[in-house]
């Protein structure tokens, strides 16, 4: 099971016109701002990425604001495993449990899966937070990540298991959010 203490959440690529343009587009943004919001109230660091912003674009607005304060890591390579900055990062959190969401899920959000189980991660795959442009490529890259060895989860799943306990101030705000 994922524990705060253990657990980072990685969000990978939500950019510009091609957040708009992928399968189920705004229940993916959605589902990865309430994971966002979930993670601050249980303290789980976040670290985000942009594919070449220049020509894709930035983050796209309502995620950007939830991550005022926070520098994405920008990348060329479509695995985020690719960038030395992105590694660097990652390994100062010396966190084991990476939730992964993200776009495109047959390609940056696959690549980055793969080198991550590679390098030792678990990884989390939050199936309804990850999309490609077209719903058989969104199914083959989750398919093909759980293949690899990685962890199918949801935003429900994954917040909840986080929290462990329905009780307190954290699942009073949690509950408020998954209810959204």
């Amino acid at each position: 099971m994922i524990s705060p203490q253990e657990t980072l959440l990685l969000v990978i690529d939500v950019q510009g016109k091609l957040a708009s343009s992928v399968f189920h587009a705004e229940r993916v943004e959605k589902n990865i701002d309430k994971l966002i919001r979930a993670c601050r109230i249980l303290d789980v660091p976040v670290l985000y990425t942009e594919q070449y912003p220049k020509g894709l674009g930035s983050t796209v607005e309502p995620l950007r604001r939830l991550l005022s304060g926070q520098v994405p890591v920008e990348k060329l390579s479509f695995s985020c495993c690719g960038s030395e900055e992105f590694m660097r990062q990652l390994r100062a959190f010396k966190r084991n449990d990476i939730l992964v969401t993200g776009m495109e899920t047959h390609v940056c959000v696959y690549q980055t899966s793969l080198e991550l189980l590679d390098f030792g991660y678990s990884v989390h795959l939050v199936t309804d937070a990850v999309s490609s442009r077209s719903e058989e490529n969104r199914q083959l890259g989750i398919r093909c990540i759980e293949r690899a060895g990685a962890t199918p989860t949801s935003t429900e799943m994954a917040v909840f298991e986080l929290l462990r306990i329905a009780e307190g101030e954290q699942f009073k705000e949690i509950s408020k959010i998954i209810k959204e």
